[in-house]
């Protein structure tokens, strides 16, 4: 079954999972009006088992190198991720998402006191506990899912490093943290990471992000360069924007160059993993380059071939 976040919402939203929602998958319909409102823990570990393997994304988010004791707790941190994702992104926006975060934040909390209704938020209450995650890197998330709403341009280059420790950084330390290694210097290391790989995406989408009406260049940036909104408008690709994007792409690989230290301090099996999200962001950029840095006429992509040849390498290094 494919993923209809408006078919989920209606099920699983504010008038549904509290006012008695259909079952996830693999659940036998319920007999009378309404399904039951409380859900089994393997029935929501199958939900979010379902959500997670419904999306592509540009790297697998559970890899066949995890861990087997650690899949059911990433398919529940990445279900919770996307749910948050979609009701910034796939809702009519402004009022209602900012509405629809509100309740999604509320419905994390109920997590965290011990009473979680969403299928959801009860597979992830097991992994919080298991783990002792805290509930920051959840609240950080979405803050910057309402910032997105709000919030379509950063003046400077500073601002949108704010943005990215609220987007991107909480998610390489809950990484951490399900590896049991979340620590001050790895948390550190990890967020640079993680700022590259948001970066690489945020240059990778351009155009996508500006028909959103979203702009992500620093007007500083686009002012030194000499680029304009109109030139984005217009699809209007300059020698002075080539020099923008490869300005940018080379600032974004100095993200991953400081974050790869990372690496040979992470345990055995998280190691391999965390280097493929590197070498994936790596090619993002690189896929942006070939390009010749034209991001507006076309979005550059990592081919299959490419994400193929990652994954070889990486399953070879395990090997190692």
């Amino acid at each position: 079954m494919g993923w209809d976040f408006a078919r989920e919402l209606a099920a699983w939203g504010p008038g549904g999972s509290l006012s008695g929602g259909r079952e996830p998958p693999e659940r036998p319909a319920a007999q009378g009006a309404h399904a039951p409102r409380s859900v089994s823990l393997a029935r929501a570990r199958a939900y979010c088992r379902h959500v997670t393997t419904a999306h592509y994304e540009n790297f697998t988010v559970v890899s066949a190198l995890l861990p087997r004791r650690l899949v059911r707790h990433f398919h529940a941190v990445y279900a919770w991720c996307r749910w948050s994702d979609d009701l910034a992104d796939e809702t009519a926006g402004g009022a209602e998402a900012l509405a629809l975060l509100d309740w999604w934040r509320g419905e994390l909390l109920s997590c965290y006191r011990g009473e979680p209704r969403h299928p959801v938020t009860v597979a992830l209450r097991e992994t919080i506990r298991r783990f002792a995650i805290p509930a920051d890197p959840f609240l950080d998330l979405l803050t910057a899912f309402t910032q997105d709403q709000v919030v379509k341009r950063y003046a400077t280059f500073d601002q949108l490093l704010g943005y990215c420790r609220n987007s991107a950084n909480p998610v390489g330390r809950l990484v951490l943290y399900l590896f049991g290694c979340c620590d001050a210097e790895r948390a550190g290391l990890s967020d640079e990471v993680c700022t590259g790989l948001q970066l690489a995406n945020f240059w990778q989408d351009v155009a996508r992000d500006f028909a959103l009406g979203r702009v992500y260049l620093p007007g500083e940036d686009l002012a030194c360069f000499g680029v304009t909104e109109a030139d984005l408008a217009a699809g209007r690709f300059t020698p002075r924007f080539r020099d923008l994007m490869r300005f940018e792409v080379d600032r974004a690989r100095g993200f991953f160059d400081r974050g790869e230290a990372l690496l040979p301090l992470l345990p055995r099996e998280a190691r391999v993993d965390v280097e493929l999200f590197v070498r994936g962001g790596r090619a993002v950029l690189s896929a942006v380059e070939r390009a010749g840095y034209d991001v507006l006429s076309r979005r550059p992509v990592v081919t299959k071939w490419e994400k193929a040849k990652l994954l070889a390498g990486a399953v070879a290094r395990r090997l190692w």
